[in-house]
């Protein structure tokens, strides 16, 4: 399961760096929020990947074989941050887009 998580987070990041480095601006938006996902994905997998354990405390379990809530936490609060940080991003791309005309990064429609 493990390998997997690696697998998935390795190839979010790369295509995320990839889209980044594109000249439009609504590709990098999509490549920031690929990049969000796999700092995620990473924070979920640092609690810990445990099948078939159940989700809650009772004395024949032990504590050892639960996930660490914390990771939980702090990757549900990213989302919804991630989320509204996504929208912010798309209404400036629609503002600058409607100022400029063009939706390129650095300004210019043709590239040279």
């Amino acid at each position: 399961m493990e390998l997997i998580l690696s697998v998935a987070i390795g190839v979010m990041t790369a295509c995320g760096v990839w889209l980044i480095l594109r000249p439009r601006t609504y590709q990098v938006i999509i490549g920031l929020s690929l990049l969000s996902y796999a700092v995620n994905l990473f924070i979920f997998g640092v609690g810990g990947v445990k099948t078939n354990m159940p989700p809650l405390l009772s004395s024949s379990v032990p504590t050892s074989t639960l996930a660490d809530p914390v990771p939980q936490a702090l990757v549900l609060t990213a989302i919804v941050i991630g989320f509204a940080t996504t929208a912010l991003f798309l209404v400036v791309l629609l503002a600058s887009r409607g100022l400029t005309g063009t939706d390129h990064v650095d300004g210019r429609s043709d590239r040279k």
